[in-house]
């Protein structure tokens, strides 16, 4: 029987009104002529909302429309606050040309796949093997409610986003060995990368319309060079490096359209009927293209600046030493911890000559903050921050990290003093956690035990940064717009004045529970020839009274000039 699923016609992709409406599903054709009319795209979970943006969303706007050349012409796309007649033709068009294209699936170029992709057996999966979160193969979430031998049946669209995010984020597990590629041995196919995407930490820029959002995470620049494709275009007859075949390459991308929809999986979806209607319930997924390293025309990702000549890790296909590494998440850190590299503007640093901090942040938010007198300093922003952590040899999913932060554009001047501000905020913040931890050292030392090492257990200093973590977050949305330095120094203050109070009850808690020997404490040797130092619950608190004093000065300001030891 032959079935169709049309993602330019069909609905599938999930968007709410800008009205308030509840969120529908929308065909991609109405999803883009129509995005001045749609919020934040929903999605299962968080990582898939970057790859329906790079395998599809973006690249067909930039195939159809081209790039602005400039901020100047950016910033006349985006003040219409809609695609204009012109570009809906444009984008009409295109959608119509290609409209077999995105056919998911079509017998002879289904969209994202291989038509015959097969084994020699015939062996199929699975569709559960594409769903990052399902238990399958080696990667088994705790708790889960179905195992590898359960049918696991995919609506059209379920499956085009996890097709697509398969394609960003798959691990590195080995491969299926398809017929016809010459690179299979025994059957499958080993020394997989994972997924694109699993190698950085992807920046995606969220506006207050879909509109806004493509545009926010459209590059300026040069249009594609004719051998820059997106990898439908690819299938065509007589395209370069078509990737309709089972047969892959290690290669270096083209161009910004070949980057966003990299087909790293050779994938075929095997659709039926069922008593629920048309539902993807096998698949086959193969070794794919593959990356000899992340390139610097990467736009979502912030970056690890090398030093010149210096050694570094990441080496190119030469094996030459890559003057910068794509900044990776790390788990169960917050983003705002991350604010140097986020607000690293790469583009002030080298105008003004500068040494950077080491770090360097997307080229799309280095663009956003070349555009905020266009914006406005009190544009909403939204940073999306996600990643994938991998375990056992990047061959399962051992969580997802996803993070959003309200980001003040006045953040990215590095001359902005609001910029200082929210810098000197995470160290803050950083620098109390680290002084919870030598109290809960001091006093452990103070009971004859050894102190929590860094990299075991859950140390109190986390539990000071969870509780600071709203604070921050609520005075990133409170700096947008702000502008004059007094503004600035009034929401510090009041920063450091709640973060004196919960950085207390957390050491409180620690001192109310140690027993009454951490008061009579104990003396410990510190080697021949040095004397004894002595460890008591009382010298621990008070030397984390004086530092907590010396990170939130202003606060110990207030605190002093009142004369009341508890006004700050």
């Amino acid at each position: 029987m032959v079935h169709g699923f049309s993602l330019t016609d069909d609905p599938w992709l999930l968007l709410p009104s800008v009205d308030g409406a509840p969120a529908r599903e929308r065909s991609l054709r109405t999803a883009l002529l129509e995005a001045h009319e749609f919020g934040d795209l929903v999605v299962e979970i968080p990582t898939q909302r970057a790859a329906v943006f790079r395998q599809l969303l973006l690249p067909v706007i930039l195939d159809a429309l081209g790039r602005p050349a400039d901020e100047r012409e950016w910033v006349s796309w985006y003040s219409t606050g809609r695609w204009t007649p012109e570009q809906r033709r444009k984008i009409e068009a295109y959608l119509d040309t290609h409209h077999a294209l995105f056919d998911l699936f079509d017998q002879v170029n289904p969209f994202g796949q291989v038509a015959d992709l097969r084994t020699a057996k015939g062996e199929t999966k699975s569709a559960g093997l594409i769903v990052a979160t399902a238990a399958q193969g080696n990667n088994v979430p705790l708790f889960a409610s179905r195992t590898e031998g359960d049918v696991f049946p995919l609506t059209p669209a379920q499956a085009a986003h996890w097709l697509m995010h398969t394609q960003c984020w798959d691990t590195a597990a080995i491969k299926t060995g398809a017929v016809g590629d010459p690179n299979a041995k025994s059957g499958k196919t080993v020394g997989n990368p994972t997924g694109p995407l699993g190698q950085l930490g992807v920046t995606l820029l969220i506006g207050t319309t879909l509109f806004e959002t493509l545009l926010l995470n459209l590059p300026v620049g040069a249009p594609p060079t004719s051998t820059d494709l997106p990898q439908w275009r690819r299938r065509d007859a007589g395209a370069p490096r078509s990737v309709a075949t089972p047969q892959w390459d290690t290669r270096v991308p083209e161009g910004l359209l070949d980057l966003w929809t990299w087909q790293s999986r050779r994938i075929r979806l095997f659709p039926e009927t069922s008593d629920e209607g048309l539902r993807v319930t096998r698949v086959l997924v193969a070794a794919g293209d593959r990356m000899p390293h992340t390139p610097e025309t990467e736009p979502h990702t912030m970056w690890r600046l090398e030093p010149t000549g210096g050694r570094s890790s990441a080496r190119g296909r030469s094996g030459t030493a890559l003057p910068r590494r794509p900044l990776r998440l790390q788990p169960g850190k917050a983003a705002w911890r991350g604010l140097d590299a986020l607000l690293a503007p790469e583009r002030q640093s080298r105008e003004a000559g500068e040494r950077t901090s080491g770090f360097a942040t997307s080229k799309l938010l280095d663009q956003a903050g070349a555009l905020v007198p266009e914006l406005g300093e009190s544009y909403p922003l939204r940073v999306e921050l996600s990643g994938v952590a991998y375990g056992n040899q990047s061959a399962v999913i051992d969580d997802v990290m996803f993070d959003a932060l309200p980001l003040p554009l006045a953040a990215l001047d590095s001359g902005s003093v609001v910029r200082a501000a929210l810098l000197e905020v995470a160290e803050q913040a950083e620098q109390l956690a680290t002084a919870v931890n030598h109290l809960s050292a001091d006093l452990r030392r103070a009971l004859g035990a050894e102190p929590i090492p860094w990299d075991k257990g859950q140390r109190p200093g986390e539990l000071v940064l969870h509780a600071l973590d709203p604070l921050v977050r609520r005075l990133l949305t409170g700096m947008r717009g702000v502008e004059d330095l007094e503004s600035v120094e009034a929401g510090q203050l009041a920063w450091e004045q709640l973060a004196w109070r919960r950085s207390w009850e957390t050491a409180d808690r620690l001192l109310r529970a140690v027993p009454v020997g951490a008061f009579v404490g104990r003396s410990v040797s510190q080697g021949e020839g040095k004397p004894e130092r002595t460890y008591r619950a009382s010298l621990a608190e008070a030397s984390f009274l004086r530092r907590r004093a010396e990170i939130l000065h202003r606060a110990e300001a207030v605190r002093r000039s009142s004369g009341n030891p508890d006004s700050a």
